[in-house]
């Protein structure tokens, strides 16, 4: 397997990266995580977004979903697709109301929200809570994780090797249980762990670079990436707080990178 990061800035695009985005590359099949806004103009620097196979939503907020309209846009009216777009709709796998949210998101105006049907491109399944996908020889495994709306983590487990994407959560036990003996965790930390007056961040909401690197230690992973960073934050710092607390290898991502998993 191969990761490669579209896009990493937390919470919204930054001067220098998109928001969350990757691609992972499962033999010669390729599962997009998440795409937030500006993903899918660097997608194209890796692939044709015709030969996405499939795309897993963490949840539903615009920095993790957003350019899924552009997606279907380019899938939809491409004036020369390599094949009909309803010959391969692309799998799409979310939250309980995915299907719902993209409808509203795609179709701006009211009257086209109730007429506007997604099924020509898409084909959105719901995930939950402990649920095993096969795609493309690869298990997927999603654990639900604490977030302000439906949130999951997904594993992706492909000839022995393991990748887990935490999506956005705070302190977990679930991602804990996913990511035990994970070979990389790709996990948010979002801001760090006290602000400059000692006061701790909003709970329920994110990780700090302290509890990324925790939730690592606690997991046994092989090696920690951490992404999502707010673009008001000092990475520096979280960067910092998260190899205090987690032994093995740490690495803050950027975009267009790429990692043998």
């Amino acid at each position: 397997m191969e990761l490669t990061v579209l896009g990493c800035s937390g919470s919204g695009p930054g001067p220098n990266s998109p928001s969350s985005g990757y691609l992972v590359r499962i033999g010669d099949r390729t599962l997009a995580l998440d795409l937030g806004n500006g993903v899918l103009g660097a997608m194209h620097r890796e692939l044709d977004p015709f030969d996405l196979d499939g795309l897993f939503l963490s949840h539903l907020h615009p920095d993790h979903c957003s350019d899924v309209s552009s997606l279907v846009v380019y899938r939809r009216y491409h004036p020369a697709p390599p094949y009909p777009p309803a010959s391969r709709r692309l799998p799409v796998y979310g939250p309980a109301e995915t299907a719902d949210r993209l409808v509203a998101q795609y179709g701006t105006c009211a009257y086209e929200r109730d007429t506007e049907d997604l099924t020509d491109v898409l084909d959105i399944r719901s995930v939950g809570d402990g649920d095993r996908i096969d795609f493309a020889g690869a298990v997927l495994r999603t654990r639900r994780v604490v977030h302000p709306c439906e949130s999951y983590a997904i594993r992706v487990e492909y000839e022995g090797r393991s990748l887990v994407y935490s999506g956005d959560t705070a302190a977990s036990p679930a991602l804990v249980e996913l990511s035990r003996g994970a070979d990389v965790m790709l996990c948010e930390a979002t801001w760090p762990h006290t602000g400059p007056n000692g006061e701790l961040p909003p709970p329920g909401i994110h990780l700090s670079g302290t509890e990324a690197g925790e939730h690592a230690a606690a997991a046994g992973v092989g090696r920690l990436l951490i992404t999502h960073v707010a673009v008001w934050h000092d990475a520096a710092i979280l960067l910092a707080e998260a190899k205090a607390t987690f032994n093995g290898p740490v690495e803050l991502v950027s975009a267009g990178a790429h990692y043998k998993i």
